[in-house]
């Protein structure tokens, strides 16, 4: 099914929601990848005007659109009881869906998409890339916070939508046989990066491991920690929302610490193909490590604090591997836009690591000066 096709049921779909007012018209709305999402502008009976965030999660990626969108009810509405408790903004400071006429928290159209509707967070705004450390820093906070005001949710008991998202120890194997049956051949020029994923097998296992001997908890876990997936408000340049809870699940929160400092903290672009520009900014590091710190406000274990730059070895780590995996099995998963693209990417996310080796006893310091 094309995307045109699937998004021809969006009117279909938007009849569905109980909106507080008369839809008068509708936009397509933001850059996201995944899902196709709409800006509806509303007229309500008082005169006043409103928006509406509509989505068509794509199926492709998120296969389960059921279980993922009763985390986010069950999660939401957790963060909203918590947030009232603080003395906070509910309808601000988490995402609030709207009900269909028949009290589900999605649609599923005529041809089985399955369609969401979120208030619009008014007088707020994500940001793609770090424009200023402020920014990123109030992302920290943002992420800490979420971890505060989610530290006492059974997160087991949230489904896990994308089974194995991070489990790196899997993700190894996995790249051993991919490495092994060599199905495109391509094994021969990267032997390099190959050798190099597998001198780090104790990256790979060192977090599971510590999970499976309960040394580090399951937590409520983001699992897309980017910057724009946080709303700073217009005003204050404070952030206020975190946002896309698609891939919310059980996790580590040390995972979500580190896959923020593997994008936010990286002097360098993702596809970066000079590698002499690729570093991890310590100052960027210390920033964010900071702003986690304080936003957690105690609430996670002291191990999992000291595991923090860990956390951010690992996710880059993992990632590179993903990249490698990828590119040895001919190019399925990533959306490629250049020959040897993930080989590209690869080698970023290695030379970060490598990076971040050089630079783990500075890392180590900077989260023992903030822990006290």
């Amino acid at each position: 099914m094309g995307r045109e096709e699937a998004c021809s049921k969006k009117q279909e779909a938007i009849e569905q929601f109980e909106l507080d007012g008369q839809v008068t018209d509708v936009r397509e709305y933001g850059n996201g990848h995944i899902n196709d999402t709409f800006l509806l502008l509303l007229q309500r009976e008082d005169g006043t005007e409103g928006k509406v965030i509509l989505q068509r999660m794509n199926h492709d990626i998120f296969k389960k659109p059921v279980e993922l969108m009763e985390n986010i009810m069950n999660v939401t509405s957790y963060l909203r009881e918590r947030i009232v408790e603080e003395g906070g903004d509910p309808d601000r400071e988490t995402l609030n869906i709207y009900w269909t006429r028949d009290k589900k928290p999605y649609y599923q159209d005529s041809l089985g998409n399955c369609w969401r509707a979120y208030h619009f967070i008014e007088d707020a705004t994500s940001y793609d890339t770090v424009e200023k450390p402020e920014d990123f820093y109030e992302s920290a906070v943002a992420f800490g916070h979420f971890q505060k005001l989610l530290a006492e949710y059974p997160a087991a008991e949230l489904h896990e939508t994308i089974e194995g998202f991070h489990d790196t120890r899997a993700r190894f194997a996995r790249f051993k046989e991919v490495v092994a049956e060599d199905k495109c051949g391509r094994a021969k020029e990267v032997e390099e990066e190959i050798r190099f994923v597998l001198e780090h097998e104790e990256t790979a296992e060192i977090l599971g491991r510590m999970q499976a001997e309960g040394r580090l908890p399951l937590r409520v876990t983001h699992n897309d920690t980017k910057l724009n997936n946080i709303m700073l408000d217009n005003a204050t340049g404070k952030a206020i929302c975190v946002i896309d809870l698609d891939t919310v699940m059980p996790g580590l929160a040390v995972n979500d610490f580190g896959d923020s400092i593997r994008f936010g903290a990286s002097t360098g672009a993702e596809d970066e193909t000079d590698l002499s520009k690729i570093s991890c900014d310590l100052s960027l590091f210390e920033l964010y490590t900071k702003g986690f710190i304080e936003g957690c406000a105690g609430r996670l274990t002291r191990t999992e604090m000291e595991m923090l730059p860990m956390g951010a070895k690992v996710m880059t780590f993992e990632c590179g591997m993903r990249f490698l995996t990828d590119y040895l099995e001919g190019d399925v998963y990533f959306k490629i836009h250049r020959e040897k693209h993930n080989l590209d990417r690869c080698r970023t996310q290695f030379k970060l690591v490598k990076d971040m080796e050089e630079k783990w006893e500075q890392m180590n310091q900077i989260v023992k000066k903030y822990l006290g």
